[in-house]
């Protein structure tokens, strides 16, 4: 059986109790392939570079990824926690949410949709990929020896198209609404901690902002669009009040019309991390 380094014991040790014992062996393999593996991390890559090509039993160690029983959640946890604990052991936590696409074909893989290609589409030119769309929940630290925040992926979650889902009969889950169950359960995990979440513009949705606003120790940053409807609180209704109750308060001005109000009081502040590690003065409200 493969021996690995005593420097990956105390990891392997953590997440030996997800599996059983042959499974846990089949796992080490693979841990040590992928380490090693260029390229595309395939199982077939894994135990090619490791002198594994002429196994007779490689069934196995597919089944460790498509037929073992043992949780990804759990994992998942176990991952943040030892993330946490050797990069980010006090203080909040800042957590990223972003999707990405895989590009996969085939007839078997079902859960494949078209999507917008964020890297080749700009404002003028929009390019369709077609492949598995993941979201992602990783952990933003500063790395010392890089000079820059790293992103530290722990958590991912498929989001299939529509038609999967109505093909199946089931529920469509947005990609907000899969948002919202990635940052409850973060912080179910996480009670302690003061977590803020930083994503893009796609995730600028009121009912995630407002599964947001339910979670305590838990916000969103984000980016809205400038013609964005804001509105207030509904009002409590008063007694004898008929009616269907009201939705929403009183409309607030959007990010465009504070910005053109010449009456809207703006502050300077610097920012010492921008694009290219230079620091930059910024306006806010």
């Amino acid at each position: 059986m493969l021996a690995l380094p005593a420097i990956f014991l105390p990891l392997i040790i953590e997440f030996a109790p997800l599996f059983s014992k042959p499974v846990c062996e089949h796992a080490k393999v693979l841990l040590a392939g992928a380490i090693l593996a260029q390229g595309k991390r395939t199982v077939t890559a894994c135990l090619r570079v490791l002198g594994l090509n002429k196994e007779l039993a490689f069934t196995n160690y597919h089944r460790v990824l498509n037929r073992a029983c043992w949780s990804v959640l759990a994992a998942s946890h176990i991952l943040l926690r030892l993330l946490i604990t050797t990069f980010a052991p006090q203080g909040e936590l800042v957590l990223g949410l972003d999707d990405t696409i895989e590009r996969r074909r085939g007839a078997k893989i079902k859960a494949k949709g078209i999507y917008r290609d964020p890297v080749r589409s700009s404002r003028s030119h929009f390019v369709k990929a077609s492949g598995l769309r993941w979201l992602c929940c990783m952990l933003l630290v500063k790395m010392s020896w890089a000079g820059s925040v790293w992103g530290l992926p722990f958590l991912t979650a498929l989001c299939p198209p529509e038609r999967y889902h109505t093909e199946r009969g089931r529920q469509h889950q947005k990609l907000t609404e899969r948002a919202a169950q990635i940052i409850r359960l973060v912080a179910h995990w996480l009670p302690d901690r003061v977590l803020i979440f930083v994503a893009d513009s796609s995730f600028a949705a009121l009912e995630l902002l407002a599964a947001v606003q339910r979670t305590p120790q838990a916000s969103l940053i984000t980016r809205l669009r400038m013609d964005a409807e804001l509105w207030d609180v509904a009002p409590a209704r008063k007694p004898g009040q008929k009616g269907r109750p009201r939705v929403t308060g009183a409309r607030r001005p959007s990010p465009q019309q504070r910005l053109d109000d010449p009456a809207t009081p703006w502050s300077k502040i610097e920012v010492a991390q921008w694009y290219g590690g230079e620091k930059r003065e910024v306006e806010e409200k």
